[in-house]
C-alpha cells in the first residue's frame, strides 16, 4: 500500500480519505492514487457516514474520538481528516493489515 495518503503536521497526521457510504461492512479497503479508501457501513444522511467515519478511524488507530476530526469534505466522498498528536508512522502501521 502507498502512503501518499498521509501527511504530518505539527499538531498530528492528515489522511485523505475517499469514503464509500452504505457499505456492508466498515473497512478499509486500500489505497486509491493519493487517497484511503475506507468502506462505511452508515448512510450519508444527516452526518452519519462522517460520524461513523470518525468513529472507525478512532477505533481503527486506537486513539480518542475527539482527536479525530473533518478538516474537509463533510458533504463529498473525498475527506481530509486530522487525527491530532499522531505520528505518520504509527497511523501507517495501524493502517496496515497486520499493523
Amino acid at each position: 500500500m502507498t502512503s501518499d495518503f498521509v501527511s504530518e503536521r505539527a499538531d498530528g497526521v492528515v489522511l485523505a480519505v475517499n469514503v464509500q457510504p452504505r457499505a456492508s461492512r466498515s473497512e478499509i479497503v486500500g489505497s486509491t492514487g493519493h487517497e484511503l479508501k475506507i468502506r462505511i457501513a452508515a448512510p450519508p444522511v444527516d452526518d452519519a457516514a462522517n460520524a461513523a467515519l470518525v468513529r472507525f478511524l478512532a477505533e481503527t488507530l486506537d486513539c480518542p474520538r475527539g482527536g479525530v476530526s473533518l478538516l474537509r469534505g463533510a458533504t463529498s466522498r473525498h475527506k481530509l481528516v486530522l487525527i491530532r498528536g499522531a505520528r505518520r508512522a504509527s497511523v501507517l502501521a495501524r493502517l496496515t493489515p497486520g499493523g
